[in-house]
């Protein structure tokens, strides 16, 4: 048996991981309902999952992908419903606004272009288009680094989100190689990369600041 014969098992397996993926966004919510405001974590990953929910939406139209179909339509409301949570329990709530316009004007924009591209280049083009958007997805957190560094603590970062990612990116790159779609392979081979580096910040840096610790007495 070669590989073809497991593509409805893997692409079955990576869509419901990619699912519980896309939930693990709740522990994130459900902390920030716990603190009562989201002041202090990084929006962008839920934003950003809009913006990758609509290009990711478009390229499984055009691969007529029913596995890929699937995943992104309810990744798409997921982000939306994190994004309301999180605007919920900003102060900031002017600039999650701005940010927002401005990301749904890039996409709008895409997306209009994709309705009007020539399909024999669509496909080519929307796949370098989705696999630079994910990069800038998956990376984001790392923008956090100089805080990360500064406090010693990755309390700001997603943990739920990048441990399930790096499995989810694994069984899409397997996915990718059974279909032979070298975007989808690119793609997760990129991804595993990052979520790495994001994992081994864990491991260096414990999940809540040093100055939180109780301090131990001196005998």
């Amino acid at each position: 048996m070669g590989l073809q014969d497991y593509k409805q098992l893997v692409g079955n397996s990576a869509a419901i991981c990619t699912m519980a993926h896309m939930l693990s966004g709740t522990l994130v919510c459900w902390n920030i309902y716990l603190k009562g405001t989201s002041d202090g974590s990084d929006p962008m990953p839920f934003i950003g999952g809009i913006a990758m929910g609509f290009l990711m939406l478009q390229y499984s139209f055009i691969l007529k992908d029913p596995a890929m179909l699937s995943v992104n339509i309810f990744g798409l409301a997921t982000s939306i419903i994190y994004v309301v949570v999180f605007y919920i329990y900003s102060s900031k709530k002017n600039e999650i606004s701005t940010t927002i316009v401005k990301m749904l004007s890039v996409v709008g924009t895409l997306m209009i272009y994709a309705k009007m591209e020539n399909p024999v280049v669509l496909e080519f083009r929307w796949g370098i288009l989705t696999t630079l958007a994910l990069f800038m997805l998956i990376a984001a957190p790392l923008a956090n680094l100089g805080q990360v560094i500064r406090t010693k603590s990755t309390e700001v970062l997603p943990f739920p989100m990048i441990a399930m990612g790096t499995l989810v990116s694994a069984l899409w790159l397997l996915y990718g190689v059974i279909i032979d779609n070298s975007f989808i392979i690119l793609q997760n081979v990129v991804g595993i990369g990052l979520y790495i580096i994001q994992l081994s910040l864990f491991v260096i840096y414990p999940s809540k600041p040093a100055s939180d610790k109780p301090e131990k007495k001196i005998q």
